[in-house]
């Protein structure tokens, strides 16, 4: 029970992998300016909670307390360690690290303001309609991280002419599409940007489940993983009176709905058209965009629901899909 609390305190998997525990050893031995290898459960509970691993206070407290937390005494966290992420003791005998040049010294210190295994990696999913461009914006707000188009990654590294750029530049130059690898390419390049060091939102990617793979291989380099995969559910039918009902004036770009938000020429009883739907101010007709009608609708939701379906398949066993009624 402890070290389950353990792994959904620090959200990331505690699978023994030798490099994450030498890294998580590494943060450990940085709060150890004495090197006696020992720390107190009070030191412990802060770096725990600190951007180092970004766990929240509630599962902290709750890991130390079934790990046997008593009072403030002291533990060998090399040992905390070993039993927590199951691995070897060999794993964490660091040897004492060589006197390092003024460059890497440089890119060392920047390597340990980023957390080790604690950014907060969200993905947001949902059917046309269930608000999900509303949704992202808040949570990047509200998270403090970047949301990250795979589009405009995709833009921002050609026209800056980056050499995954110049490669993408050349796929799409001939009419092909981007292949997975150079697209997990581009997102290792962006996320080691300084505004992604907290955690970072991914829209519009991975949209399959070998997609998927490649990119919790690639966020594995840096004992980094998905952290939530939030589902928004709606219902089909609630979808398309949601969109099927939205008019629009064309050179305004003013928005109505049949039933929530109708235009004054529609009244009871009419049946929705360019005659009986006029723009407010103008009274010129509306239109309904292309991908607002009841085929299109159909189209669009059964690609998403074929799509997303094997990502959330992916994702659920490591218990990280979120469902909200959207």
């Amino acid at each position: 029970r402890a070290r389950a609390a353990l792994i959904r305190a620090i959200a990331m998997p505690l699978d023994g992998d030798p490099a994450v525990c030498r890294q998580i050893m590494e943060v450990f031995q940085r709060h150890d300016p004495s090197g006696a290898g020992v720390i107190s459960f009070g030191q412990l509970e802060k770096l725990l909670t600190s951007k180092s691993f970004g766990c929240t206070e509630d599962n902290v407290k709750l890991a130390l307390e079934l790990w046997g937390r008593e009072g403030d005494r002291t533990v060998d966290y090399a040992s905390l360690i070993t039993w927590a992420m199951r691995c070897e003791p060999d794993a964490v005998a660091l040897a004492a690290p060589a006197p390092a040049s003024a460059p890497a010294a440089a890119a060392a210190a920047r390597a340990r303001a980023r957390p080790v295994g604690g950014r907060k990696i969200m993905m947001v999913f949902g059917p046309p309609g269930a608000g999900k461009g509303t949704i992202a914006p808040q949570l990047s707000e509200a998270y403090g991280i970047p949301q990250l188009s795979t589009g405009d990654m995709l833009r921002s590294a050609v026209a800056e002419g980056t050499p995954i750029g110049l490669q993408a530049k050349d796929v799409m130059a001939r009419g092909g599409l981007v292949p997975d690898d150079l697209v997990v390419s581009i997102i290792r390049e962006r996320i080691r940007s300084e505004d992604c060091v907290p955690g970072f939102l991914l829209d519009g990617f991975p949209r399959t489940s070998v997609q998927a793979q490649l990119l919790d291989s690639m966020l594995k380099e840096t004992a980094d993983r998905v952290g939530c995969v939030l589902a928004l559910v709606v219902p089909d039918e609630a979808l398309r009176i949601r969109i099927c009902g939205r008019w629009v004036h064309k050179a305004s770009g003013r928005s109505y709905h049949v039933t929530r938000a109708p235009p004054r020429s529609l009244r009871p009883g009419d049946a929705p058209s360019p005659t009986t739907m006029l723009d407010d101010e103008s009274g010129e007709p509306l239109m309904q965009r292309p991908d607002d009608t009841e085929e299109a609708l159909g189209k669009r939701l059964k690609a998403y629901h074929d799509e997303t379906a094997p990502i959330l398949r992916h994702y659920e066993p490591t218990g990280v899909v979120c469902r909200a009624d959207a």
